[in-house]
């Protein structure tokens, strides 16, 4: 048999040789490196530091990127979300008008109406405004009854919309109001510095005021009341009623009239709105009247 060279010839000249200083040294600082790796895990933070150092520089591409700019484009999402939900809230709970709970709510959004706020607002108007968004007794019932349970506010393209709750989440009665009702319930049509035969819409209809309220004489006094549904605005006008337009078509079951004062050589016409049924029914006088 051949012996190598580089073989040990005995047994104790292998035990020297496997045993000997540089092989102990180099499985003592194995086994250091490894154990210190588990107890510290310092290969892990020093491969993320110099990952963290040199991200800049790579480019941001592969699902992890992309996973990562959803994630944050979602976070951000939500937080506009929360934020503008909150801006809401406030807005509405700050709202001393109709026309400020309107234009806190933008289209699409929700938020809960307090009971006593509602109460409130409603309260501010003048009755004969009132009156049109909802009947009193129909309120009462609605807000002292045991079926309501909240009040939820919806924005609307123009306006608002207001649901009646009950606990099951069902609409006990919905009421909407649009942004040209919600200016007229707060500040009133302002009047319009012109003749009245000169606005189109009026041009059809012009009846001089005598002849115009004699007919409303002749209605039966129930109906007078749903002919002039804001009275407030003409008495604050001053001057003398020359003339009286009828609008040429409805909007919502309301018909405008159109009021022309003269004050001081000036003309100006108020507006105000009666119930189509009442006006229909005093057209039919003033047209059928030969006078």
């Amino acid at each position: 048999m051949i012996q190598q060279w580089h073989e040990p010839a005995t047994f104790q000249e292998w035990l020297k040789r496997t045993f000997s200083f540089l092989n102990i040294g180099l499985v003592f600082f194995a086994a250091l490196f490894i154990f210190s790796e588990f107890r510290f895990n310092w290969c892990e933070k020093l491969l993320g530091r110099y990952l963290a150092a040199t991200n800049p520089h790579r480019p941001e591409t592969g699902s992890i990127w992309k996973t990562g700019r959803h994630t944050l484009a979602a976070n951000r999402f939500l937080n506009d979300i929360i934020q503008k939900k909150q801006e809401a809230t406030q807005k509405v709970e700050q709202a001393q008008t109709f026309v400020e709970l309107s234009s806190g709510i933008l289209p699409g959004e929700w938020v809960t109406l307090q009971k006593e706020q509602f109460k409130s607002l409603y309260r501010s108007l003048p009755q004969s405004i009132s009156s049109r968004l909802i009947s009193p007794a129909r309120l009462i019932w609605i807000l002292s009854g045991k079926d309501l349970n909240r009040i939820f506010c919806e924005g609307a393209v123009q306006g608002l919309n207001i649901y009646f709750l009950d606990s099951q989440n069902r609409v006990i009665h919905q009421l909407t109001i649009s942004s040209e009702d919600i200016v007229q319930i707060e500040t009133g049509v302002q009047p319009i510095s012109k003749n009245i035969e000169e606005i189109e819409e009026f041009s059809n209809s012009i009846f001089s005021a005598r002849h115009f309220f004699e007919a409303v004489f002749m209605l039966p006094e129930d109906i007078i009341p749903d002919l002039i549904l804001n009275p407030e605005l003409l008495l604050d006008e001053k001057g003398q009623i020359q003339k009286v337009g009828i609008w040429n078509e409805a909007q919502s079951g309301f018909i405008n009239l159109g009021f022309e004062f003269e004050a001081n050589g000036r003309k100006r016409v108020v507006v105000v709105k009666g119930r189509e049924w009442a006006v229909w029914q005093l057209g039919l006088i003033l047209r059928g009247d030969t006078r």
